[in-house]
């Protein structure tokens, strides 16, 4: 249906279902293009379609034109992609035209690509009259219902217009009347006279107030002028304080940068003396543990150097026996004063009696 309407609308080129199997977004946009201007040949759709960019805003354009100047709603996605389901979108436009061509009476087999730019419709310039036709409208309505409502009335102003017909006419209320109608009209021309008057008088006013105001102005840009020639007096000291003022602050971040910087360094400093502190503790406890745990071996290896002392002094061994056994007390002795802190030692410089004692 797609390739025989397109073919009706003089379409120059021959379309077959087999150039939508893959996508061809060139002949997509070339088809797309090509019913845009046969909907309305002034259109401006710019056709580029190189890059990415380029595809989208085009895609979009028609989409909008579409939308605003036919009221026909495209799936600009199914577009983009160019395939089959792109037909389905482009038969919604094309199918607009083939009905709008057959309402016209137009052969299928004339249509040429000279008679599509003849083809025109044009909705822009109908808006005005679209806008006219709707206030007409309701300004037909509003006057048919206030013209109901006074056919409505007829009844009652029937009778009272006969009987103002019917009543005969009075010279001197007739000019009562006329006299009241002439007051009323003089009165309302003097009220207009008083106000021209008064429209001069506040006309004058305002001239006097817009000439009062330009003198002030012409005299405030003079003396603005002045005040912008003339240096002040106080300009040197405001500058050389604002010199100085440069200054400090610049001595100001300097101490502030090396103030941080050394309270970084203290921080740091106290980091490291608190490691150092928990790592001497650390290890003093490790130490005293230690000590402790030799003191205890010390001690018991002590009590059985004594046993063997004395159990080689009965048997009556030899004296190198006996000197290294008093070298192993005397080394026994030593580890235990300098395993023992603070340890008091008790005696005397004077041997026993005996050589037992």
């Amino acid at each position: 249906d797609f390739t025989e309407m397109m073919r009706a609308l003089g379409y120059p080129r021959l379309i077959s279902m087999e150039n939508f199997h893959s996508p061809n977004f060139r002949l997509v946009s070339e088809v797309l293009l090509w019913l845009v201007k046969r909907y309305e040949p002034q259109t401006d759709i710019p056709p580029d379609v190189e890059t990415e960019q380029d595809r989208v805003f085009f895609i979009k354009a028609v989409a909008q034109f579409m939308a605003t100047k036919a009221h026909i709603k495209l799936n600009t996605k199914k577009l983009y992609q160019a395939d089959g389901y792109a037909v389905k979108e482009l038969l919604k436009v094309t199918s607009v035209l083939y009905g709008a061509m057959n309402t016209k009476g137009v052969e299928r087999a004339d249509v040429s690509e000279e008679d599509s730019s003849k083809f025109k419709f044009d909705l822009g310039s109908k808006i005005a009259d679209l806008k006219a036709a709707r206030q007409l409208a309701s300004e037909i309505t509003s006057k048919g219902a206030s013209l109901y409502d006074l056919l409505g009335k007829e009844v009652e102003l029937r009778e009272a217009r006969t009987e103002s017909i019917a009543r005969p006419l009075e010279i001197n209320e007739a000019e009562k009347t006329m006299k009241i109608a002439i007051d009323c009209v003089l009165e309302q021309v003097q009220k207009t006279k008083d106000m021209l008057n008064n429209v001069a008088l506040d006309e004058a006013n305002l001239e006097a107030k817009i000439e009062k105001r330009k003198l002030e102005l012409e005299r405030s840009q003079k003396r603005l002028q002045t005040l912008q020639s003339v240096r002040p007096a106080f300009m040197d000291e405001y500058e050389k304080i604002e010199e100085q003022l440069q200054k400090q602050y610049s001595i100001y971040l300097e101490k502030f940068r090396n103030l941080t910087y050394m309270e970084q360094l203290l921080d740091d400093h106290r980091r490291t003396e608190q490691e150092m502190f928990e790592e001497a503790a650390s290890m003093l406890r490790l130490m005293q543990n230690r000590l402790k745990e030799e003191e205890q071996h010390l001690l018991k290896s002590g009590n059985n150097v004594d046993s063997d002392v004395e159990i080689q002094q009965d048997e009556g061994s030899d004296s190198e026996v006996e000197d290294r056994q008093i070298m192993k007390q005397r080394a026994t002795a030593e580890t235990l004063l300098q395993g023992r802190a603070g340890a008091r030692i008790v005696g005397t410089m004077q041997g026993g009696d005996t050589e037992e004692d």
